[in-house]
């Protein structure tokens, strides 16, 4: 077959353009160019020789053996071979034979292709139909990201090219002292990171995963996102970076399942937030709710309940793997305590954990926490206000954007979570807000903000749209005077 393949390619690149020949068989490349429209035909030769006689799907497929290089080179030949070599399906073909995801890399050519939208209720979609053989040109040449994904209590880095990151460590708090300026400790973050990474900042662009801070939309806190937002410009231009993305967290969650707009219920490290998301922006004017039960409060009372049955274990690190292998979500809690529930696993250097309540104890102080010991609103208490302030609001749009919630970070892995949020919101909310709603796992487990980064990383405008060059941050400061980002 390769030999069959190198000798067509070899009459198709040596063919002299020449006149148009006989009449054309049907179903051939002539056939199909003859039935187009004068203006849309090419007055050259449209002959293939001997292969006028190939039927045009046989073709196609030698194009897709041939692969996209050749693919891209038969173009020049005629006009016949320009389209199709120009096919959409064709293109499809090898994008979709890449190691992105073919859903994710429609998603991200057709809804991330314009880079961040700053005024979202202007938003209307008129994108032409794609051409998969540019996009597949762009998408070749777009270089490789650094990704920096740093959470209240994990950080997760990596290659854009990569399938998943290439390292996680403690967050940026741990590194340097806490005391110091916010300049001086981002810093210190990022040195590691490249440290670890064994690159140097100016080869490659970066993109900077943004925790959510400062949920509310108040002047001081709108002024503090932006000064911490141009610190980790600051900080990575001075460090040379070629080209800084910086995106929120809860943000990139959403577009990891495939949507621009919805709820993002983020499970973090010491508190887990509940935001509103238009259209790729974060609705501060709406209000993120904020509620205190996070990981670290579901790791500590776990262990607390493991006391009570004199079950001893001194690191919460074996703790939080014990919650990740036995801990579910019950579906109905006062059910589920007349069952048996008891399981057990290994932890390496530890021995057999045994658990029975504690299972799904654990995590029913997402819905009680007075259990733990707070005075808080319950998880899906927080989902129902903010859609209730989605519904009231003045959003322009589709009125069930609300109605998708995306559940993100470790502890939202929980089997059993996305099913009884589900329940819970039927049950609290009336049926016009209600109806509909949809409540996903997190897309790529403890990883989605991640993947989201990974995702506009590859986007074929990706250096265009998305990132700001050092000249541009540079101009901006100069345009808007001296920034604070030192002594924040």
């Amino acid at each position: 077959m390769a030999m069959l393949l190198r000798k067509v390619w070899g009459s198709v690149l040596a063919r002299a353009a020449a006149a148009a020949g006989p009449a054309a068989a049907p179903g051939s490349p002539r056939d199909r160019l003859a039935r187009l429209p004068p203006e849309q035909q090419y007055c050259g030769s449209l002959s293939l020789g001997a292969l006028d006689a190939v039927p045009t799907d046989v073709l196609a497929q030698i194009l897709r053996l041939l692969g996209p290089v050749d693919a891209a080179r038969s173009g020049t030949v005629c006009r016949a071979w320009r389209i199709l070599a120009s096919d959409n399906g064709l293109w499809a073909f090898f994008l979709r034979l890449g190691p992105e995801p073919w859903d994710l890399v429609v998603f991200a050519e057709t809804h991330l292709a314009a880079g961040p939208d700053p005024h979202p209720w202007l938003y209307y979609d008129h994108s032409p139909q794609l051409s998969f053989k540019q996009i597949y040109g762009l998408r070749a040449v777009v270089p490789g990201t650094l990704i920096v994904d740093g959470g209240s209590g994990y950080c997760k880095y990596g290659w854009s090219k990569y399938a998943a990151p290439s390292g996680r460590c403690a967050t940026f708090l741990e590194f340097g002292n806490i005391e110091s300026p916010m300049y001086a400790r981002l810093r210190h973050f990022f040195s590691t990171i490249y440290t670890r990474m064994q690159v140097k900042p100016s080869t490659q662009p970066v993109i900077v995963v943004l925790p959510l801070c400062h949920t509310d939309d108040t002047e001081s806190a709108r002024a503090s996102r932006k000064q911490y937002k141009e610190t980790v410009y600051s900080v990575l231009f001075d460090m040379n970076a070629p080209a800084v993305c910086a995106v929120d967290q809860a943000v990139l969650s959403l577009y990891s399942a495939k949507r621009t707009s919805g709820i993002v219920v983020h499970i973090g490290f010491n508190n887990t937030s509940v935001v509103p998301i238009f259209e790729g922006r974060v609705m501060y004017e709406i209000g993120v709710e904020t509620v205190g039960q996070g990981a670290l409060k579901l790791t500590g009372y776990l262990k607390e309940l493991m006391h009570q049955r004199n079950i001893t274990c001194d690191s919460l690190y074996t703790v939080r793997t014990i919650k990740e292998k036995l801990c579910y979500v019950a579906a109905d809690y006062e059910a589920e305590l007349r069952k048996d529930t008891q399981a057990s696993c290994e932890i390496d250097g530890e021995g057999w954990f045994t658990l029975s309540e504690e299972r799904f104890k654990t995590a029913e102080i997402l819905f009680q926490p007075h259990m733990g010991g707070m005075r808080a609103m319950g998880l899906h208490k927080a989902i129902a206000l903010c859609m209730d302030h989605c519904y009231n609001s003045e959003v322009v749009g589709d009125d069930s954007w609300y109605k998708t919630v995306v559940l993100a970070g470790g502890s939202s892995c929980l089997p059993g979570l996305p099913e009884r949020l589900e329940k819970e919101l039927r049950q609290l909310l009336p049926p016009y807000i209600s109806e509909g709603i949809r409540v996903l796992p997190p897309p790529f487990g403890t990883d989605s903000a991640w993947f989201g980064a990974k995702m506009i990383s590859n986007v074929s405008t990706f250096t265009e749209a998305w990132c700001v060059k050092k000249k541009q941050f540079r101009q901006k400061i100069r345009r808007n005077g001296p920034l604070f980002v030192n002594s924040w």
